[in-house]
């Protein structure tokens, strides 16, 4: 920092870069000291019968496909998107826009790096850190599909990955869910596409 600013704008300044770290070990502690219980209520028990129902189809679909049909459309990532979609239909992350984005993008990033970098721990690292933040910076974050950029990269995928088995594998979830999730008096899916 220049010693000719005034002191106001130097204290400024210091103030503006040291909002963006916490400065203090008795603060960094406080943000980690639990500060109540879970707040969210036992769910009623026909929300545990369609997100089974809804998980076992979605599933079901994609694995039958894989196994019998030999037609590759299951990555492991898929699981954690069916208790999204399924478990949580209502949240944000589980929504078509950000399931289909966040599972294409991501699976683009890990193919992309893997074949501009390879395989290495690195590599691996660095997928899941770019495609976290190409998830954020489109508003399409959907969890699973951080799993997805890191499974492009440690199976060595190459440019049908993204298409096949991820967004084929993403879309049989989402129509499943909307078929699923609508069937309940008390559910909807989507709240909203885009």
């Amino acid at each position: 920092m220049p010693n000719n600013l005034p002191e106001k704008e130097s204290g400024v300044r210091t103030a503006t870069y040291c909002e963006h770290l916490v400065t203090s070990y008795d603060a960094y502690l406080q943000k980690i000291r639990s500060t109540g219980k879970c707040g969210v209520p036992m769910p009623a028990m026909s929300e545990c019968f369609w997100a089974l129902t809804g998980s076992f189809v979605g599933i079901g679909i994609v694995t039958y496909l894989t196994f019998l049909k030999e037609i590759p459309v299951l990555v492991a990532s898929l699981g954690a998107s069916a208790c999204l979609i399924f478990g949580a239909p209502a949240a944000p992350f589980s929504q078509p826009r950000n399931a289909i984005a966040g599972q294409l993008l991501s699976a683009i990033v890990g193919v992309a790096v893997y074949q501009l970098a390879g395989c290495y721990w690195y590599t691996a690292a660095l997928s899941v850190g770019i495609a976290v933040a190409v998830m954020i910076r489109t508003r399409s974050v959907h969890p699973p599909a951080g799993a997805t950029a890191l499974i492009a990269v440690i199976t060595k995928q190459d440019w049908l990955f993204p298409l096949m088995p991820v967004s084929i594998g993403i879309c049989i979830l989402v129509i499943v869910g909307i078929i699923v999730n609508n069937l309940a008096a008390k559910r909807q899916y989507p709240h909203y596409w885009w």
